[in-house]
């Protein structure tokens, strides 16, 4: 499954390069001819999107939010979102206005944390985010590397574990297969991303990964949704 992303600044959709927020553009896109993300959630859903991926970027710089916007799209198709979330009173507010929240190993604060969030919220409604950069784990307050992260997820077992290399965001290079490597046995649970090209989604299968963040090559008009 291709799950479409969108990522928004400022209550406009937008894109760029490895995660260099500073650089982003409004988004152009083969969905609508504008960068309003309402009017491209909504012809993403006409095209068959059965859910999308929103990174509020806003909201993890901690400058403002698009919650609003976030839970109009929320209404008509399901919005797995990223908003900084990081602590059970951040994830229990965008629950109001997401589907799922992410919380990210780039904003995650502590470890306890994560584990209480996973206590006392429905782990349906969590997914965990591993965030890469230079194949490091990337985090603002941690110290992380791979064998934390895996022990982790063993204790925590989550439904939804999302693998984002953000150092490949909008390159088209090409899938970091190593990250897989990384986590083997959790394959089902895995959403893949960052980089994505036409030619790794025929690769997907073999490494029983289903679900994957598209991006910029589908809004280029690169790789079909179907």
């Amino acid at each position: 499954m291709i799950i479409p992303v969108l990522d928004i600044k400022d209550g406009i959709a937008v894109s760029g390069k490895s995660g260099n927020r500073k650089t982003y553009k409004p988004l152009q896109t083969v969905f609508h001819p504008s960068s309003h993300p309402f009017k491209i959630a909504r012809s993403l859903l006409d095209k068959g999107a059965e859910q999308l991926y929103i990174a509020d970027l806003d909201a993890i710089e901690g400058k403002g939010s698009n919650g609003d916007l976030v839970s109009e799209i929320n209404q008509f198709i399901p919005v797995m979102l990223d908003c900084g979330a990081n602590d059970i009173d951040s994830v229990s507010d965008a629950l109001q206005v997401a589907d799922k929240v992410i919380v990210a190993t780039e904003t995650l604060k502590n470890l306890e944390d994560l584990h209480e969030i996973f206590c006392r919220v429905n782990r349906e409604r969590i997914i965990l985010s591993i965030d890469v950069m230079d194949n490091k784990v990337l985090s603002k307050y941690m110290e992380l590397d791979f064998n934390i992260l895996r022990e982790n997820l063993e204790k925590l077992k989550p439904s939804h574990i999302i693998l984002l290399d953000i150092s490949r965001v909008g390159t088209e290079g090409g899938i970091n297969w190593g990250l897989i490597d990384e986590f083997t046995g959790l394959e089902n649970s895995i959403i893949l991303g960052g980089g994505i090209t036409e030619d790794d989604m025929h690769q997907l299968d073999k490494k029983g990964v289903n679900k994957v963040l598209v991006g910029t090559a589908l809004h280029k008009g690169l790789i079909k949704l179907f």
